[in-house]
């Protein structure tokens, strides 16, 4: 865990070290140690039902089959907080997405997904400022 501190803010950055199918516990821990609500957490993550290099931001919704989301759920007693999607695509065969998720992504996809990281770096800014909006159209709009 890592403090950042700005002109009136101050942020936790918080980097389980669970597997990330174990992250609530950790995640959870967090949030309740330091009284924060739900609604303030940002989570990043994998998403298999967008392309790479999409990146997407929203609040609450489903875990879309993803053990990561589904173990905050548990631990956190609610699906209220952000999230930025970070697309990695599909293999294209259920069967196969173990293994997909598990292995370095192709150059492509891997070239991708790090523009997505620089861009939702860049409209992080405005998503600690309160400005989802902004940062939604930004991200959303990117192409």
């Amino acid at each position: 865990m890592a403090r950042c501190r700005q002109p009136g803010a101050d942020y936790r950055l918080l980097k389980p070290q669970t597997f990330m199918n174990r992250s609530g516990q950790s995640v959870g821990a967090a949030l309740r140690f330091f009284d924060l609500p739900l609604a303030s957490l940002l989570v990043a993550h994998d998403d298999l039902d967008l392309p790479a290099g999409t990146v997407k931001l929203k609040l609450g919704g489903g875990h879309g089959g993803h053990n990561g989301l589904r173990d905050l759920f548990s631990h956190l007693g609610g699906r209220d907080f952000w999230r930025l999607r970070i697309g990695i695509d599909h293999p294209g065969d259920r069967n196969q997405v173990v293994d997909y998720v598990l292995k370095k992504p192709s150059k492509d996809d891997r070239i991708a997904i790090e523009c997505a990281i620089d861009a939702a770096a860049d409209a992080l800014p405005d998503i600690l400022a309160g400005r989802f909006e902004r940062a939604m159209h930004r991200l959303h709009s990117r192409g």
